[in-house]
């Protein structure tokens, strides 16, 4: 018999040991959908972001990559900022 019968994904992924890693990169994915989505709508490329985020375009690269998870608050501010978005961040 299948031991995740009548549970749920989260409680396989926690089992495995992989939870937290996997909704890290889910909620990376969404913010670089969502700021590629921004930045389409008002004709942002990623130079440009670059320039109002002061950074260079490889930062902005990491700041698309679903797979890096290493962003700090303080970024996200100033992104949020540069795009003319406000940043919302709530538990559920």
């Amino acid at each position: 018999m299948n031991r995740y019968t009548g549970s749920d994904f989260d409680d396989f992924l926690k089992e495995e040991g992989i939870l937290e890693e996997i909704s890290a990169r889910a909620h990376k994915r969404l913010l670089a959908l969502q700021l590629q989505d921004a930045m389409r709508e008002q004709h942002i490329t990623k130079t440009e972001l670059a320039r109002r985020l002061h950074t260079s375009r490889s930062q902005v690269d990491r700041l698309l990559d679903p797979n890096n998870t290493s962003v700090t608050l303080e970024v996200l501010e100033r992104l949020a900022r540069a795009i003319d978005r406000k940043l919302v961040i709530e538990f559920s």
